[in-house]
């Protein structure tokens, strides 16, 4: 016997389906079906969040994602450029950058086993919630691993910069002011929360693709039960 795994008035109402039609498409569809459409949708769009990140340029090249420097620090900043001492800024800035690319390939094994140990709720909560809710499940399992897996990786790159350790004095000191936050004031810590919030902004473009063309998918299981549900 098939059973759908969501109710038929949550699909038509959230994709503005009408009922006849939604039963048509959905009587076609298993639990089994949706189970795996969902897990190849979230592991396809993971995947290629993490491959575009992770490859030179993956930030530094991307001005959505691209790491400047803090808020705090911009006035600084600015001042270095009109005094002809801006290459220092810069090279900081790209340093930054390279290292969170670097620690990019890390996320990779992580995302694939939160998708692994997707629970039938968890799915639901996918299916049923708004249209990034597969990234809010993403980082709701995986950002603690994630900043534990990117921290040392961020650390090594930047230690090769000698202008992380300037730049880490001049931000506590920032701090003492109110001039600089304090999550602001390590340059490592900083370079890890903004690849994480990169990597997730990259998550749920994809997420939004998928959502919207299913059909572009290369699965055809991801076709069939994102195409009925649309």
């Amino acid at each position: 016997m098939r059973v759908r795994i969501l109710p038929l008035i949550a699909v038509a109402v959230m994709f503005c389906v009408h009922p006849i039609a939604a039963t048509a498409q959905l009587d076609k569809i298993t639990n089994q079906d949706a189970s795996s459409g969902l897990k190849a949708a979230l592991e396809r769009g993971a995947s290629a969040a993490v491959d575009f990140l992770g490859k030179q340029d993956g930030f530094f090249g991307n001005q959505k994602v691209r790491i400047p420097l803090p808020e705090s620090l911009a006035k600084a900043d600015r001042m270095l450029h009109s005094v002809g001492m801006g290459k220092y800024s810069d090279e900081l800035v790209l340093a930054m950058n390279r290292a969170a690319e670097a620690a990019m390939p890390e996320a990779k094994p992580l995302l694939v086993d939160a998708v692994k140990k997707l629970t039938m709720q968890d799915a639901k909560g996918i299916l049923t919630g708004g249209q990034d809710s597969a990234t809010q499940y993403f980082k709701r399992t995986t950002s603690d691993q994630l900043r534990t897996r990117f921290l040392p990786i961020v650390k090594k790159a930047t230690a090769k910069v000698k202008l992380a350790e300037k730049y880490n004095q001049y931000a506590e000191k920032g701090v003492k002011f109110g001039l600089v936050k304090k999550d602001d004031a390590n340059l490592d810590s900083y370079v890890t929360q903004k690849a994480l919030d990169g990597l997730f902004l990259m998550i749920a473009e994809e997420e939004k693709k998928i959502r919207e063309n299913p059909a572009r998918a290369a699965s055809s299981i991801i076709s069939k039960v994102f195409g009925a549900l649309k």
